[in-house]
């Protein structure tokens, strides 16, 4: 995988995760963490912890092993997740980009939750990131059908690639 894959998985990545934050705008406070038996509670908790997974990510590619995730009740709407993901977006791109081809294929040492050492290349990282939310926003998608909302378009890799390819700009 090398530089241009990774941009465009993220490119990708963040234009989900704008559609589906954009639908779950939709839901009121109460439905917003509704538990709704999932994997996580609520579209709040599922959303929070995808968001929490990847900054756990940065870290570990930044060399620091995090030891749980983010408090999801730190997210009361939508709009206080989207604030903080779209600025961890910054940190992430910039990451990708200093890292550049030859720091892609880097092995990145860390600890999981357990204290147990793992170890990885970089953009194994990077594209679990993006398959990790992609599992999670179709959660998202039915949690948002059991409370009666209209869930987001479609946010399918294939539908990313016919609109770039459409609108390269």
């Amino acid at each position: 995988m090398n530089l241009a894959d990774i941009r465009t998985l993220l490119d990708f990545h963040y234009w989900a995760r704008t559609r589906a934050l954009d639908a779950a705008d939709r839901l009121t406070a109460e439905q917003w963490t509704r538990d709704l038996g999932s994997s996580f509670r609520s579209v709040r908790d599922t959303c929070a912890h995808t968001f929490s997974a990847e900054v756990n990510w940065l870290l570990r590619l930044n060399g620091i092993s995090p030891t749980g995730m983010l408090p999801f009740d730190r997210y009361p709407e939508v709009a206080t997740l989207r604030h903080e993901w779209t600025e961890h977006e910054a940190k992430m791109r910039a990451f990708v980009e200093a890292a550049g081809d030859a720091g892609l294929g880097r092995i990145v040492d860390y600890r999981l939750f357990s204290g147990e050492p793992s170890r990885s290349r970089c953009w194994q990282i990077l594209q679990h990131v993006v398959n990790h939310a992609t599992y999670h926003r179709g959660q998202v998608t039915t949690m948002l059908r059991q409370l009666g909302v209209q869930p987001a378009a479609s946010m399918d890799l294939i539908r990313y690639y016919r609109k770039i390819d459409a609108d390269p700009h």
